[in-house]
């Protein structure tokens, strides 16, 4: 059993709390929080042993590995002095913010040799990875592109000081909360990213730093992505793989926070579309236990640290285009 302490305890921080009560893998053992009301009271509330100081949980001998639900901003650091106490690390997305923070956080961890994971639950979806499978196995003939939105209103009704909603916490939009998903699965699929043109406007004059996100991706081996993002319009989720012999998409009923299941639609030369459901699954707790299982030597982890600042060079390079309006070179 992995002993764990979840750090960050607003609304994602609070339904991992709740999601690894259901774990016969790891063991919730310690949580933290800068606010010493709201985050004892959820402690108490769940019997869990409960701290303010960051330090206090990386001195704790009973704590195997740190979960970050925490602000972006604050990731390099927690990450890096996590390494060094010797604790595992599972980072929520962003892993950082930028690449240099990216790298000196991957550096920390190798150096250390813990495990590293990501809070991309989507790769555990089972008609994503059914998808990815499809195409992998060369069903959709050569592979051409991804079409893919990820939309949701959560935010909408945040209060503008929330931290969710502040450019230096959260740029351009839904780039943070829900495109950086699809970037992964894009990543996965077609490797190293080369370019991207990206915009981001406001228009519904309540998500302050941004509701309206698309991003225009070039791979290197000549692959493209087309990444679309809203945040004050109801939720939307649709996972498209183009190949040169069919395409495949993928539904989300509801959000990973309360699953519904998903749509999972194949077309191939036939041009016959074939449509099928699956019914709920447990995506964010088979990352976590994903997680536990590389520690435990029993799997290896699908998400590669190569991956994951790929995934941050990337944003760094959304955020830029958006700022200028140019097409960005991403850095390797």
């Amino acid at each position: 059993m992995l002993n764990a302490a979840i750090v960050g305890l607003g609304w994602w921080g609070k339904i991992l709390t709740q999601t690894l009560a259901k774990s016969d893998k790891i063991t919730v053992v310690k949580l933290a929080d800068v606010d010493a009301d709201g985050g004892g009271a959820f402690a108490a509330e769940h019997g869990i042993d409960f701290t303010t100081d960051y330090s206090a949980v990386l001195a704790d001998d009973a704590v195997d590995a740190v979960v970050l639900a925490t602000p972006h901003s604050l990731h390099e650091e927690q990450i890096v002095t996590a390494a060094e106490a010797g604790k595992h690390i599972f980072c929520e997305k962003p892993f950082c913010l930028n690449r240099a923070s990216a790298l000196r956080a991957m550096e920390a961890i190798e150096k250390a040799g813990v495990q590293v994971a990501i809070g991309h639950e989507r790769r555990f979806e089972p008609p994503i990875m059914d998808a990815l499978a499809l195409a992998r196995d060369g069903k959709l003939g050569a592979l051409m592109h991804v079409e893919a939105n990820f939309s949701h209103d959560i935010f909408a009704a945040l209060d503008d000081a929330n931290w969710r909603l502040k450019t230096d916490e959260s740029p351009a939009g839904g780039l943070t909360a829900t495109l950086i998903h699809l970037m992964d699965l894009s990543i996965n699929l077609f490797g190293q990213p080369d370019r991207v043109l990206a915009s981001v406007e406001c228009h519904g004059g309540v998500v302050k730093n941004g509701d309206t996100l698309t991003a225009q991706v070039k791979f290197e081996n000549g692959c493209t992505a087309s990444l679309n993002a809203f945040t004050h319009t109801p939720f939307f989720s649709r996972f498209a793989i183009f190949g040169s012999d069919g395409w495949t998409e993928v539904r989300d009923k509801a959000h990973v926070q309360a699953p519904e299941g998903w749509f999972f639609t194949t077309c191939l030369k036939d041009g016959k579309a074939e449509t099928i459901e699956y019914e709920v699954a447990t995506p964010v707790l088979s990352n976590l236990e994903c997680f536990s299982d590389a520690i435990a030597g029993k799997a290896t982890y699908p998400n590669t640290p190569e991956q994951i600042v790929r995934n941050v060079s990337l944003l760094e390079a959304i955020v830029k285009s958006t700022g200028s309006g140019e097409i960005v070179k991403i850095e390797r």
